[in-house]
């Protein structure tokens, strides 16, 4: 009898966490998927998913908060210091090159051609190098995205259904920022670190800020800014990061925002030792069950610092992305307008 409860004991302890929080595994992952699902609820054929809650009454009293004309862009620069680093699907830095310039139309090269002096360039990124929209079409959980449509719709041609153009004329309304960092004392949050839903509820409280229906949330961890200031992106492309704990799947799915966004690469905590031995479980349930959009590698800094000043937390947003047909992710510059 001693052995067999010695063994339950040591069995116990392999299941639970820090502070013996239990632990998950991927059963419990696809039990949270099918619990929160919201498949069909806007009808078999929707691709837009919790963006739905958002109506035009709530854009409308959106416009209301921009009230001293102030605008904050949330985009990161687009050049080659960016935070790829290859840590990850192989994305790298915005590639920026001169197609024509003033060099070539003082030696007059241009005017026998064309009969006129310019300057062109291109780019070359992949969707998610920086400041971008995950589209509902970026990640499955087994052989199915949002809606349940097959996975196999998304083809060397590109997503055949939960592209990024469907979102091009619906990504405003009312943004609301949580400084989970200020809110924790913290100029950054650690790698690692794991948000709770404790943690959300009390920043909005102390803010003085309600998340409602339809809102687009913005979450401040101090990542993206540390590593600015120490001109050095170290494994912020990929590595580990703070990030939000599983548990506020829940919570996302219970306050029917529209959009979730961070400063950090992917928005879920890495690693997420809640969920041991899987790679970002968080996502599994968010993107192609719940039907929320991620916004990923937001630059939150002036924001951030008007906010603390001023004691306003939310404002008017407005971040369509890019129309790339079929595109699985758009790279935008966010504007926060308070």
């Amino acid at each position: 009898m001693a052995k067999k409860a010695t063994a339950r004991k040591r069995a116990a302890k392999k299941s639970t966490g820090r502070k013996g929080k239990k632990l998950l595994t991927k059963a419990d992952v696809m039990r949270k998927c099918k619990q929160l699902s919201n498949w069909g609820k806007w009808g078999p054929d929707d691709e837009l998913g919790v963006l739905n809650y958002i109506t035009p009454e709530d854009i409308a009293n959106a416009a209301k908060l921009v009230r001293k004309g102030k605008v904050f862009r949330l985009g990161l620069n687009l050049d080659e210091n960016g935070p790829q680093n290859g840590l990850f699907g192989g994305r790298w830095n915005p590639m920026h090159q001169m197609l024509a310039t003033g060099t070539d139309a003082v030696q007059g090269i241009q005017e026998p051609l064309a009969g006129m002096r310019y300057a062109d360039d291109a780019i070359n990124l992949p969707t998610q190098a920086a400041t971008q929209w995950d589209a509902l079409s970026h990640v499955f959980t087994d052989d199915k995205m949002w809606n349940g449509y097959d996975a196999t719709l998304v083809d060397v041609r590109g997503a055949h259904k939960n592209g990024i153009e469907k979102f091009a004329d619906k990504m405003v309304g009312r943004g609301v920022l949580l400084d989970v960092a200020r809110y924790k004392g913290k100029k950054r949050l650690a790698d690692g670190y794991e948000i709770t839903i404790h943690d959300l509820e009390n920043t909005a409280k102390k803010q003085g800020v309600e998340v409602r229906r339809g809102d687009f949330v913005i979450f401040n961890t101090g990542q993206m800014a540390d590593c600015l200031d120490k001109g050095e992106w170290g494994g912020y492309g990929g590595g580990d990061a703070p990030g939000l704990g599983f548990e506020t799947v829940d919570w996302i799915h219970e306050k029917q925002i529209a959009g979730i966004c961070s400063d950090t690469w992917g928005i879920e905590v890495r690693p997420n030792k809640s969920v041991p031995g899987l790679n970002q479980p968080w996502h599994w349930v968010t993107i192609p069950h719940i039907g929320i959009v991620h916004g990923e590698i937001w630059y939150l800094r002036e924001l951030v610092e008007d906010c603390a000043e001023d004691g306003v937390y939310e404002f008017f947003l407005c971040a369509p992305p890019l129309v790339i047909t079929r595109g699985t992710g758009s790279p935008i510059n966010p504007q926060a307008i308070k």
